[in-house]
């Protein structure tokens, strides 16, 4: 923004979504024009919510230029996330689109391109806590086809006039979310399990932190050309992290655990009789990672260049969550 009144335009992919959508709405907030694509029906809220909206999906790559026509940022948000996508989709939808919207966005003279990658790309961290020069180890087609988009926004980088940034979020909750609402409500109805004798360390960030941060990465003179892992102040045990979440509802901490073994068979069986039907499978193995991979990571990196700040801890973001939840009817 500047005194002339003139507003710049922010192409946002992934303004459908959780976080896509509360970045654009944010946006939208502090005055900027904000651009994004979508593929199905809007909502009522969506319509009003003041997004130029363009009909279209990551892999309609011919809408590219439309999307990006005389925008000066672009973040790049969208990605596809369901369990039971092959890996040639993973790679079309997050790889290859990653690389048709950076050739975009040069071709429209945008002068930033910020890309939403994830902490999975250091999938299981040996010695925590992990930062941005971690070693790289992705464990499903998911995260290897984030780290692949990564590896095109690096190239980049090493190009004039287009800086480039990749932000690594952590875990990412609050109103609006909903992924992490089957925690809550197994919880709630004492029925949560622990699966195997792992102690994983469990990472996570509330969406406002998150949206600060990004928003740092668009404005910060110090961002172009660099990686960013956004979270919480610290990681947590995930035994802590589930105990929070049931003081919260007012509920025990579970203690019963199950053998890994056991919860592997039978997220196995349920993959292989989802698929066929194209079905989300109810347990499936990059669920069970929740409770063996270890999420712990140093935002120090943030902190010291951009000045960021999270503010919400833990026990308060859950709070906010659960209210939200009980205000959608989603929870009791």
């Amino acid at each position: 923004m500047n005194e002339t009144g003139y507003q710049p335009i922010i192409a946002v992919t992934g303004a459908t979504g959780f976080v896509g959508g509360t970045l654009a709405r944010r946006l939208v907030a502090m005055g900027y024009r904000v651009r994004s694509m979508t593929r199905r029906p809007l909502t009522e809220a969506e319509r009003e919510s003041g997004i130029e909206w363009i009909e279209g999906a990551l892999t309609d790559t011919d809408k590219f230029d439309a999307l990006l026509k005389d925008a000066r940022y672009c973040f790049h948000i969208a990605a596809m996330f369901r369990s039971e996508g092959t890996r040639s989709e993973f790679m079309q939808v997050n790889r290859d689109s990653t690389r048709a919207l950076l050739a975009a966005g040069r071709r429209a003279g945008v002068e930033r391109f910020i890309y939403c990658s994830s902490i999975g790309v250091h999938g299981n961290v040996a010695t925590p806590p992990a930062d941005e020069n971690a070693p790289f180890d992705p464990r499903d087609p998911y995260q290897e086809s984030k780290l692949q988009a990564e590896d095109l926004c690096r190239d980049e980088m090493t190009r004039p006039d287009m800086s480039v940034v990749i932000v690594r979020p952590c875990s990412t909750y609050g109103p609006g979310d909903i992924r992490m609402l089957k925690m809550f409500r197994m919880l709630q109805r004492r029925r949560f399990l622990f699966i195997g004798t792992h102690e994983p360390n469990f990472h996570p960030v509330y969406i406002d932190d998150l949206i600060a941060g990004y928003i740092l990465t668009m404005t910060h003179p110090d961002a172009p050309s660099g990686t960013f892992i956004l979270g919480d102040r610290s990681f947590l045990s995930l035994r802590d992290y589930v105990a929070t979440a049931a003081t919260v509802l007012g509920v025990p901490a579970p203690r019963t655990t199950i053998p890994y073994g056991l919860a592997l068979l039978a997220a196995r069986i349920c993959e292989a009789i989802c698929a066929p039907l194209s079905l989300q499978p109810p347990l499936h193995r990059r669920r069970l990672t929740f409770f063996k991979h270890n999420r712990a990571f140093t935002i120090a990196r943030a902190e010291k260049v951009l000045g960021y700040e999270p503010a919400v801890g833990l026990e308060e973001g859950f709070r906010r969550t659960v209210a939200w939840y009980r205000q959608q009817g989603l929870l009791a």
